[in-house]
């Protein structure tokens, strides 16, 4: 039985979970339009995909792991640009928060922009927008929020960073904010019954990592960090991973496979609810191992980095034995690195007190790890 603090805090949890009431269940797709362009396709017959699609996509990953360096790759953008415009909120609510909506109206900030070198039929998705936080000195990283958060979410934190001398691009990640597709509330696209679209969102969120890295050194900053929380870390993950000029990373919430959290996690039940009858948790999981960080330990040893994990100890989303086996990964290859548990969940980490328990933790962290 769960003590009274743990029983309390699931509670609370089921309570932040049940806020967003917007949530669709849609059905398997295997997604194969969203394959056209990938790389590591050679060798495939005419047709093979369309008359085989669930093979076609279990084998295209085993590809995918064992070629990663090129799936991940891509063409520097030209066009990146540095615009203030107007702070908006781009709320995921059925009922944005007319309070927080009115805070932030008439107000501005600067915007790195530019085309992602992922295309995708959505032309908003395809131009990538981050929050521009400078601070002077060498140091940077590129900061990726959670799954559905809004344009102000760690906004904050950003803050805190500068006032380390700590320069942040807080990056919208694909089919969020200002680049989700005027058919959809919620970030919905980015992570879905929809096995193609959503290995094809992390691979563009990945690229576009990189690219927001190319920026940077433009700009002349030269010792590159980042930032990751819930699905932002595994995008973090798997940048860190193919990108050498990422040299301190911390992963807010972590796990070792992609299906095992939409599977299990209490975010993620309308996606399990749309998928459990056609496909198993096995297959899933092969069917996205090459967004799962589990499939990159050894990419991402090849280079020294300094990494921060941090998880919750009541977390129902990214469960706390995913996270310890993330740590476990870490310590058998021998990666230099530090774990913080919160006594919180995953929704609670967003909450007082435990938001500035992570944020001191990250803070601290970023501040000697460069």
């Amino acid at each position: 039985m769960p003590s009274r603090y743990a029983q309390w805090m699931y509670d609370w949890e089921h309570r932040l979970t049940s806020v967003d009431n917007n949530r669709v269940v849609r059905p398997l797709e295997w997604g194969l339009d969203c394959t056209h362009e990938w790389p590591c396709r050679n060798g495939y017959a005419p047709g093979y995909a369309a008359q085989n699609p669930e093979k076609f996509i279990l084998d295209y990953n085993r590809r995918i792991v064992a070629a990663s360096d090129e799936f991940y790759s891509y063409q520097r953008p030209s066009d990146f640009r540095l615009e203030k415009d107007e702070v908006k909120v781009y709320s995921t609510r059925e009922v944005p928060d007319p309070k927080l909506e009115a805070k932030v109206k008439g107000t501005y900030a600067e915007f790195l922009r530019f085309t992602s070198p992922v295309k995708t039929r959505y032309p908003e998705n395809d131009v990538v927008t981050a929050r521009w936080f400078p601070a002077r000195g060498r140091r940077a990283v590129v900061l990726l929020p959670h799954w559905n958060s809004d344009a102000l979410s760690y906004v904050g934190l950003c803050r805190v960073f500068n006032l380390l001398g700590i320069a942040v691009l807080r990056m919208s990640m694909p089919y969020h904010d200002s680049r989700k597709p005027p058919e959809i509330h919620r970030a919905d696209y980015a992570v879905s019954a929809n096995i193609g679209r959503t290995l094809n969102a992390v691979r563009q969120g990945v690229i576009d990592v990189r690219c927001c890295l190319d920026w940077l050194e433009q700009q002349g900053y030269n010792r590159l960090g980042i930032v990751g929380t819930s699905l932002g870390s595994c995008f973090a993950f798997i940048a860190a991973a193919h990108d050498p000029r990422i040299r301190v990373a911390a992963f807010n919430h972590a796990a070792t496979y992609f299906a095992d959290v939409v599977w299990h996690g209490q975010s993620t039940r309308h996606i399990r609810q749309g998928i459990e009858q056609q496909i198993d948790l096995e297959e899933l999981r092969q069917a996205w191992l090459a967004i799962s960080p589990m499939a990159y330990f050894e990419q991402f040893a090849r280079w020294p980095k300094k990494s921060l994990i941090v998880y919750g100890s009541y977390d129902l989303t990214f469960l706390p034995k995913f996270s310890r086996h993330v740590v476990e990964q870490f310590e058998r290859h021998g990666l230099d690195h530090q774990v913080a548990v919160l006594p919180c969940g995953h929704y609670t980490t967003g909450e007082t007190p435990y938001k500035y328990m992570d944020g001191w933790h990250l803070a601290s962290f970023l501040r000697t790890a460069f």
